[in-house]
C-alpha cells in the first residue's frame, strides 16, 4: 500500500524532538506541507531543515510554549488567520512526574492547560477549514495510562483521559463531515522524556537508569522500547485516505504492554 498525502497541511505540536518529530518526517515523505511547533527555535529550524521536499512539500516552523496558554493562544490563533490545515496532531511536552499525594490543585490546573485546553483551542481553529472542505485529520498523542494509570504520573493520567474522552465525543459530531478523529496511546518509545523520567525513577530506587531501562524492556512483550519512526508510520496512515473509515478509537501503539482488552 502506497500512502500519499500530497497537498495536505499538517500542524505537528511538539515536533522539535522524539515522536513529534518522527511524525513531522513522515508526513513529509508521504507528501505533506508541514509545519512544526514547539518551544525551542534551533531545535526547530534544525527538524525543518530535515523534512522532505522531493515532492515539492513547502515547510515552515512555529515557536510555541505550550505551558504558557495565554502566550500560546496569540500565537496560535494568529497562525489561523493566514493559515489552514488538514491534518493535525496534537502534542505538547508531558507534564512533570509524580504521584497523586505529590500534587496540588495548581498543579492540575496547569496539566489541564497544557494538555486539554492547548488541544481544544487549536482544534477549534483547525476545523473550520476541515468542515468547509469535507476532509480532515485529528490525531491526539496520548498515552496507555489512560487505560492503566501509571502511580508515577498522576497528572497525565488524569488530563489525557480527559482529553481521549472529548475526542470521542467530537468524533461522533464531525464524523458527517469525513473528519476523523483518533487517539494513539503511547507506550514505551526511546525518547528524551523517556530517558528524563528512567533517571528520575532510578534516583529514587537507588539503581542505575539502564537497569530501570532493562526493566522496562523486559516488561514489553515484544522485549524492547518503540523507535520514533515508528510511530510516525502510524500517524502517517491515520492521516490519509486510507483510513477514512477509523474514527473515535484509541489506538495502542505499545510493543502489547497494555494488558487490559
Amino acid at each position: 500500500m502506497n500512502i500519499s498525502i500530497l497537498g495536505k497541511n499538517a500542524l505537528v505540536g511538539g515536533s522539535s524532538k522524539g515522536i513529534g518529530k518522527a511524525i513531522a518526517l513522515q508526513l513529509a515523505k508521504s507528501g505533506a506541507n508541514v509545519t512544526v511547533m514547539a518551544r525551542n527555535e534551533n531545535d526547530l529550524k534544525s527538524v525543518v531543515s530535515e523534512l522532505d521536499t522531493s515532492q515539492g512539500q513547502t515547510h515552515q516552523y512555529l515557536l510555541v510554549d505550550f505551558s504558557n496558554f495565554e502566550a500560546f493562544k496569540k500565537v496560535i490563533t494568529s497562525f489561523f488567520t493566514t493559515s489552514n490545515v488538514d491534518i493535525l496532531v496534537n502534542n505538547t511536552q508531558g507534564p512533570e512526574a509524580g504521584g497523586a499525594l505529590e500534587k496540588t490543585v495548581d498543579d492540575y490546573q496547569k496539566a489541564f492547560d497544557l494538555l486539554f485546553k492547548s488541544v481544544v483551542l487549536t482544534t477549534e481553529l483547525a476545523l473550520k477549514h476541515m468542515q468547509q472542505n469535507k476532509w480532515g485529520r485529528i490525531i491526539n498523542v496520548a498515552s496507555i495510562s489512560v487505560k492503566e494509570p501509571l502511580n508515577y504520573l498522576a497528572l497525565s493520567n488524569s488530563i489525557r483521559a480527559a482529553m481521549t474522552t472529548w475526542a470521542k465525543s467530537l468524533a461522533i459530531d464531525v464524523g458527517k463531515n469525513h473528519i476523523t478523529v483518533n487517539n494513539v496511546l503511547t507506550g514505551y518509545f526511546d525518547t528524551d522524556r523517556i530517558a528524563s523520567l528512567n533517571a528520575k525513577k532510578a534516583e529514587k530506587m537507588g539503581v542505575s537508569p539502564q537497569e530501570v531501562r532493562a526493566a522496562m524492556e523486559a516488561m514489553v512483550p515484544v522485549k524492547r522500547i518503540g523507535k520514533p519512526e515508528e510511530y510516525g508510520f502510524l500517524v502517517t496512515f491515520l492521516a490519509s485516505d486510507q483510513a477514512a473509515y477509523i474514527t473515535g478509537t484509541n489506538i495502542p501503539i505499545d510493543g502489547g504492554l497494555l494488558k487490559s482488552l
